[in-house]
């Protein structure tokens, strides 16, 4: 999570430096607005994901710094990291791609020098030899 999106998330203005103790104070007013346990059985898995959002939001801006860079946060999240804004999904697959054309490549390589060994050793042997 982006700080700005932490600070609106927790009521501050876009551009605006809260000091710690700030922080926690809007971070505990947004918690006992949206906690769980406070709101009625039908809306309570809408507030467990405001809950943890906030919780992220504050987990972000105290200190008066972010936790984790926004890469780590981003990681976490979805198991893929993201360079200046596209998706990197290609690092997950090239290894699974090179793996598996490896494998085929060198496979199909080692069954075609087993044919020719077979047919040039004992070819009247083997009824499926042309």
């Amino acid at each position: 999570m982006r700080s700005s999106e932490a600070m609106e998330l927790l009521g501050f203005p876009p551009y605006s430096r809260p000091s710690p103790s700030e922080v926690k104070a809007a971070y505990r007013r947004m918690v006992m607005e949206s906690h769980p346990d406070r709101v009625p059985t039908h809306l309570k898995s809408q507030a467990e994901s405001k809950f943890k959002e906030i919780s992220e939001a504050y987990s972000c801006l105290k200190d008066g710094r972010r936790s984790g860079s926004r890469m780590e946060v981003h990681v976490m999240r979805s198991g893929v990291p993201t360079g200046y804004g596209r998706s990197n999904r290609t690092l997950v697959k090239a290894p699974f791609l090179l793996i598996m054309f490896a494998a085929v490549s060198f496979g199909a390589f080692s069954a075609s020098r087993a044919y020719q060994r077979q047919k040039e050793l004992c070819s009247s042997q083997n009824p499926f030899l042309p």
